[in-house]
Formats: structure tokens, C-alpha cells, sequence
């Protein structure tokens, strides 16, 4: 990589880190609040799924325009917005608002990741996919990480306004960063295209690229189902306190995040299709041993079971996304397309487990996502599995 393309990626991964872990920051607290608003579990399933609703809706147009008219415009964009909307949250106190702001909130995000990622997989040489993008994902994984740890602190210390605070002043810092220390939209290699890119019509025709698509689906449901009515569970089942239930949502993620850098350098030597199936196999039993557990350290090692599982498949996943984007010279579209099946799986697994809670019991959402993930697995190995290498 290149000493300029350094200083990009420098700058991208420390403004991903500012605002992801903002956003950690607060969402884990979010079931809990909405909870105690009176929230049911459809209407915490709202919550979370307006936002990847949104999120979905715009993602393929944001995708698609970073990569005619540039990365840096929607990432510089997406972040104010992302810390003014932040700070909505301090002036919500009704279940309707937090869901509306949850929605807007979501536009917001679309601007952001697939441009971002787009960005990255613009720089990365071939063949070295899964090192630059095992190495980016650390970012995500340790703001995911950081982010609940800290928000339990800040509500069990300082209230829940100081946590959305706190989320709105990263989000901001990311701003700064990604404003004054990338380089004007002219220098992207985007805009040094020779040809247009391919379409969206033309990639949905692309088996592997549908095989990514349901598994990031599927991964994305188990996650949101975590997110969002484990923190439920352990409050009402076992009465953990928040920084317990940061501790229990952060774990697997840390685990993850600490496998990424490891798990991308293998992907370049070994079958990424065979890391990607492992690592989902190892997730969709995690899914199930939830509904097994019974105290604090049996979700314990099921989280980092759970983050085991990430941890093999994400790295290697992402390197073939990037690949397959740099191919169809539309690495805005592909992102914006494997973050919409993120967003898809996130609002359709808040959703259904959220009917699952009113409708039978809490536990049962965690083997419904079981379920889930293993759609996901198998869909991907039909698609890919077909083809050479």
C-alpha cells in the first residue's frame, strides 16, 4: 500500500473507531430504556428495526453514488449528521420518538459504511484482501467492543444523557477527522474510472454475490437478536446490571475483534469460502446454546463461542466482497449492497424476536436465529460451492 493511501486508511480507521464506538455506546443501552418506557417486545423490535429499515431503503442509492460521484462527500455528510442526530436522543422520552429517531438515524448510517468500505476497497492490492480488510474490521470490532463497556459505566455512573452525549461528541470527532485528513474527492480512484460501473441488475445475477448477500443476512440477524433482547433477558431473568450486560454484549464481539487481523492474513493462504462456512457453523451452534443458559457464565462462553464464530468468517467474507467489487469496477454498489443484507438481517431479526418474546418465550429467539444462520450457511455453500476455487 502506498505511503498516501496509508495516511486514507489511517484517517478512515480512526473516524470509523470514534463513531462506532459511539454508537456502541448507547445501543445496548436502548432495550433496556425502551423497556422501562413500556415498550413491548414488537415495539423494541421497532426500535431497532426502523433504523436498519431506513438504512436499506437508502443503501443502495448512497452506494451507488459514491462510486460516481466520490467516497468523501457522503462519509463527511453521514457523520455530522450522525452526531446532531445523536444528540436527539437526550430530548426523547417516549417510545414513538426513539423509533423515529432510530429511523432518521438510519438514513444517516447509509451515507457512511459502503462509502467507507467502498474507500478501503479502492486502496487494497490484490490479493491482499483479507490482510487490509481484517486489519479495517478491527476498527469496527473495537468500537463495538469499547463502546458497551463504556455505556454501562456511563449509565450505572452518570446517567443515560451523559452515554447519548458521549455518542454525539465521537460522532463528531470522526467528522473532523475525515473533513480536514482525506484527500479531495478529484484524487479517489472512483473518479479515475475508465468505464461506468456495473449495474445493480448485473450483480444480483452474480451467485456469489447472492451466497455473500444471505449470509451477511443471516449473521446480521443472530447479531441484532443479541443486541437487542439479550440485555432484556439478563434484566429480567437474572438482574444483571448494565455494566454486566455490557460486559455479556461486548464479549463476543471483542472476541472477534481480536481474531480479525490473525483470520484476514489466513484468508489470503487458505479457502476464504471455507473460513466463511466454518465460522458460520460455529455461529449458528453458539445461537442455540442461549437458550441453554443459565447464569452469567454460561452466556459467558456462548458469547465467546458466538465471537469465535464472527471472528473466522468476517475477515474472509469481507476479503471477498472486495474482490468481487474491484471485478465489477462498482465497489460502492457491492458495500452497499452486502450493508443492506446487514441491515435486512438486523431489522428482520429484532422484528421476529421481538414477536417471538410476546408470542412464546424470550428464549426461544435465540434458536430461532440458530435457524437463521443456518439458512445462511447453506445458501452460501450452494452458491459457492459450484464454482471454481
Amino acid at each position: 500500500m502506498e505511503k498516501s493511501d496509508r495516511k486514507i486508511f489511517a484517517t478512515l480507521f480512526f473516524s470509523i473507531f470514534t463513531v462506532i464506538t459511539g454508537v456502541g455506546i448507547v445501543v445496548p443501552l436502548l432495550p433496556v430504556y425502551a423497556h422501562n418506557l413500556g415498550a413491548s417486545g414488537i415495539y423494541v423490535g421497532l426500535i431497532f428495526g426502523a433504523f436498519s429499515f431506513s438504512r436499506t431503503v437508502c443503501l443502495p442509492y448512497f452506494g451507488t453514488r459514491s462510486d460516481q460521484k466520490g467516497r468523501k462527500p457522503y462519509i463527511v455528510t453521514g457523520l455530522m449528521g450522525y452526531s446532531l442526530i445523536s444528540l436527539a436522543f437526550m430530548f426523547s422520552d417516549t417510545v414513538e420518538s426513539l423509533i423515529v429517531i432510530r429511523f432518521v438515524q438510519g438514513a444517516v448510517s447509509a451515507m457512511i459504511m459502503p462509502a467507507v468500505q467502498a474507500y478501503i476497497g479502492d486502496i487494497t492490492p490484490a490479493k491482499q484482501e483479507g490482510s487490509i480488510m481484517g486489519l479495517f474490521n478491527l476498527s469496527l470490532f473495537m468500537g463495538l467492543s469499547i463502546g458497551p463497556l463504556a455505556g454501562g459505566f456511563f449509565k450505572d455512573h452518570f446517567g443515560l444523557d451523559a452515554a447519548f452525549l458521549c455518542m454525539g461528541l465521537l460522532a463528531l470527532t470522526g467528522f473532523f477527522l475525515s473533513l480536514f485528513l482525506l484527500p479531495p474527492v478529484s484524487s479517489e480512484r472512483a473518479m479515475r474510472r475508465k468505464k461506468n460501473p456495473v449495474g445493480w441488475k448485473k450483480l444480483l445475477m452474480s451467485r456469489d454475490i447472492i451466497g455473500l448477500f444471505f449470509f451477511r443476512f443471516a449473521y446480521a440477524s443472530c447479531i441484532s437478536i443479541i443486541w437487542s433482547f439479550l440485555p432484556i433477558f439478563t434484566d429480567s431473568e437474572f438482574s444483571f446490571s448494565s455494566s454486566q450486560i455490557g460486559i455479556l454484549v461486548t464479549l463476543g464481539i471483542f472476541i472477534s475483534g481480536l481474531m480479525q487481523t490473525p483470520m484476514g492474513f489466513l484468508a489470503d493462504r487458505i479457502s476464504r469460502k471455507m473460513m466463511v462456512t466454518v465460522g458460520g457453523i460455529f455461529t449458528v451452534y453458539a445461537m442455540f446454546s442461549f437458550e441453554w443458559a443459565n447464569g452469567f457464565w454460561d452466556l459467558f462462553f456462548t458469547n465467546i463461542l458466538f465471537g469465535i464464530g464472527g471472528g473466522v468468517s468476517t475477515a474472509p467474507h469481507a476479503a471477498m466482497s472486495v474482490q468481487k467489487g474491484g471485478q465489477a469496477e462498482a465497489m460502492g454498489s457491492v458495500m452497499g449492497l452486502m450493508t443492506m443484507g446487514h441491515s435486512m438481517g438486523m431489522m428482520t431479526g429484532a422484528l421476529l424476536a421481538g414477536a417471538t418474546m410476546d408470542y412464546f418465550q424470550l428464549r426461544r429467539a435465540f434458536s430461532f436465529g440458530s435457524v437463521m444462520m443456518a439458512f445462511g450457511v447453506v445458501l452460501f455453500f450452494a452458491c459457492m460451492y459450484r464454482q471454481k476455487g
